[in-house]
């Protein structure tokens, strides 16, 4: 059984450039990828400064790659973060909203999602609040679907620590309170969970009333400790047994749109074959990805790229590496130069204010 599969491009840092997404949707809807949500943290429009419209160069582009992932088999859709609307969700709130989706709208969306995450949540009547914002946005969208994610989109404590204590049975009262037809993204048991089971996503399906759709933070490497590491081997840790209990499953992407692509052509696998086994579906998904050469070169340096990560390799290694890959002409290999120069870093600085 094959969930819906998506992609949530919801990551701090460097934004993809419009012709890595389109590679990527030409890569990952033929494997079986359906949906596209655009939320990096990094466009402010969507973020800390919602209420102002996109420049025409971008809401033009984003209309030219909606278009281009219909054209592919995918629905299209944007996240909003409202950044504190729900603190005053009064007249102006309610018209600048208004305003924003009816913006949205016209780029041409099929999915709206509208995202509390990154915010603080430590409100007595937070379910309510927020569960006013998504009907509101669903009277005024003209979006065939709409998505939430709420302020405690996981079990994970650290939640609680950075964005204050959430409410007692905060999840199963948003979840009574939104329309049946809502998705709501859920990450796990942690914000980057390492294992998702079915006795989890039931339990959280009995809380929300409804089946989660997962928002799974693999194989994404942005945060100043993981942007040190490529995220290359397939998908472990998600048993094929979780469809039952999905709405559908989305992963927010690697920094590296082509290399991400190995990770995630590993997921519809893991989901179709019973003998599913994650390190021939990383090999099989890195030739496709990257001919099967640089394939080879990316797997003997899984150690150091993937467990090790830039902090441990040697000012030797890393020029050496540099050396090797740089001699190779595919943009797989361009990519790892930049990563071993550092331009995929993410700083502190970044995940605070984007």
């Amino acid at each position: 059984m094959l969930p819906e599969l998506g992609i949530i491009e919801g990551y701090f840092g460097p934004a993809w450039s419009w012709a890595e997404r389109r590679a990527v949707v030409e890569r990952l809807a033929p494997a079986g990828y359906g949906l596209f949500h655009y939320a990096p943290k990094a466009d402010a429009h969507l973020r800390r400064d919602w209420r102002r419209e996109h420049p025409v160069e971008t809401a033009t582009a984003l209309a030219r790659f909606a278009a281009d992932a219909r054209a592919a088999g995918m629905r299209f859709g944007i996240g909003l973060t409202a950044y504190d609307l729900h603190l005053d969700f009064g007249a102006e709130g309610r018209a600048a909203l208004a305003r924003r989706v009816a913006q949205l709208d016209a780029i041409g969306i099929d999915d709206l999602a509208i995202l509390f995450d990154d915010m603080r949540g430590d409100l007595p009547d937070l379910a309510e609040r927020q569960a006013a914002i998504v009907a509101f946005c669903a009277e005024h969208s003209r979006a065939t679907r709409l998505f939430t994610c709420p302020s405690y989109y996981s079990d994970d404590r650290v939640l609680d620590r950075v964005f204050g204590q959430r409410p007692p049975g905060y999840l199963e009262e948003l979840g009574r309170r939104l329309d049946p037809a809502v998705q709501v993204y859920w990450t796990g048991e942690e914000v980057c969970a390492r294992a998702i089971d079915p006795a989890h996503l039931a339990e959280v399906a009995g809380r929300l009333g409804r089946k989660p759709w997962l928002w799974d933070n693999w194989p994404v490497n942005d945060g100043p400790r993981m942007s040190t590491h490529l995220h290359l081997r397939g998908f472990t840790g998600r048993p094929a047994e979780n469809a039952r209990w999905l709405a559908g499953h989305a992963i927010n992407p690697a920094l590296q749109p082509r290399l991400g692509c190995i990770p995630a052509l590993t997921l519809p696998r893991l989901y179709a074959d019973p003998d599913y086994r994650y390190m021939a579906a990383f090999r099989a998904a890195a030739a496709a990805v990257a001919g099967e050469p640089l394939a080879a070169m990316l797997e003997a340096d899984l150690l150091s790229f993937e467990d090790s990560g830039l902090e441990r390799l040697s000012p030797e290694r890393r020029s050496a590496a540099r050396t090797r890959y740089a001699a190779i002409d595919h943009p797989v290999a361009a990519e790892v130069v930049r990563w071993l120069d550092g331009g995929y870093a993410v700083s502190a600085e970044d995940v605070q204010t984007q």
